[in-house]
């Protein structure tokens, strides 16, 4: 499953430098592994055609005759430094070629075997033992089920809102998008995140949260499905695109749906209605601006106390009561009960030292 722990630094890009196009070599284990050996074979046939070519230079000290069996036995003990000594070269012609040729293929074919031993058997099982070590650890992580534009962005947003990359486990299909999302630090697993078996290998019932973005609204749905069976308790974030799957989404099982159009769409409506609108939702929006929204639950201090007296200092803007959403102008808002959920605004400063005493 996970591979490797770094942690995320976010490089803000101006002016690219001219990259060619490139296309991944994807070639299974057992390819490999064909054409290591199938260069080590090639590599041994070229030494004895070379050894029987220039036979007359080596000497069989059994009965004086170098057959082709010969020949090859020669190859493979000089290749393999055993070195008998029954059969030796005697020209300087045959020596130089032992010297020039066979001796820089020797250590060819030798690291070839040596790094195939290495590659698949010391280095994958060490792998298979530390990821089934992390797997089994698995607890309290953020499993992101896509990662495309949107899962990505996520993933980003996460990581600078101070959220360990090691507790982030990101599953899709393709090999560069999770080649992207190991180099931010995240654990990651080539799977379909709408078989059982895949979401049960990440302790889906055990996650903090999900996120699906599965780039199509039905595949994203059917994982709504599939994880909501496997985890009835876990909150599940979805991004949909059309709106008449909004509601399929829900009673699939999401918690939140997200609708980049709609948002987009009140984006553009917002500024319609002034320049700065939009301006202020999208710094809303992210943890690198100026303020902040969070969600958090009542403090035992503010029991009691209207919405617009929070002990954070910061303003609130809308509590849920039993899940549903009370404004900070309606009744509910002047007394805040145990069990209340705050929506407020905060400065990204004071919203981040929030967070780690919330944390610590």
């Amino acid at each position: 499953m996970a591979r490797t722990h770094t942690k995320y630094d976010r490089v803000r890009v101006g002016k690219r430098r001219f990259a060619p196009l490139r296309r991944a070599v994807r070639i299974p284990v057992w390819g490999d592994l064909g054409i290591r050996l199938g260069l080590a074979l090639f590599l041994i046939m070229l030494v004895v055609m070379i050894h029987y070519f220039d036979r007359d230079g080596l000497i069989d000290n059994h009965d004086g005759h170098v057959s082709f069996l010969d020949v090859v036995y020669f190859t493979m003990i000089s290749i393999t430094t055993t070195g008998f000594g029954d059969i030796a070269p005697i020209s300087e012609r045959a020596r130089l070629v032992e010297a020039l040729i066979v001796t820089p293929v020797r250590f060819a074919v030798l690291f070839i075997f040596v790094g195939t031993a290495y590659n698949f058997l010391i280095k994958r099982s060490w792998e298979k033992f530390r990821m089934a070590r992390i797997q089994d650890s698995l607890e309290d992580h953020v499993v992101v089920l896509g990662f495309g534009i949107s899962g990505s962005e996520a993933v980003g947003e996460l990581i600078e809102r101070g959220v360990d990359p090691a507790t982030i486990v990101v599953m899709d299909m393709d090999e560069d998008r999770l080649e992207q999302a190991e180099a931010l630090g995240c654990n990651v697993i080539e799977a379909d995140a709408s078989r059982d078996e895949n979401l049960q290998a990440v302790h889906i019932d055990q996650a903090q949260t999900v996120l699906v973005s599965a780039g199509r609204d039905d595949s994203s749905i059917l994982i709504v499905l599939t994880v909501r069976h496997l985890a009835p308790k876990v909150p599940i974030s979805v991004v949909v695109r059309a709106a008449d799957n909004e509601l399929l989404a829900k009673q699939a099982g999401a918690d939140n749906v997200i609708n980049p159009v709609r948002f987009t769409g009140l984006l553009l409506a917002g500024s319609a209605r002034g320049a700065h609108i939009a301006d202020y939702l999208s710094d809303l929006a992210s943890v690198t601006g100026r303020v902040q929204l969070v969600e958090r639950p009542v403090r035992p201090d503010e029991i009691g106390q209207p919405l617009s007296k929070l002990t954070s200092g910061g303003r609130g803007m809308r509590l849920y009561r039993n899940g549903v959403p009370c404004g900070f102008w309606e009744p509910e808002a002047a007394c805040l009960q145990a069990g209340d959920v705050v929506v407020e605004i905060l400065p990204t400063d004071e919203s981040t030292s929030l967070r780690d005493a919330e944390v610590g």
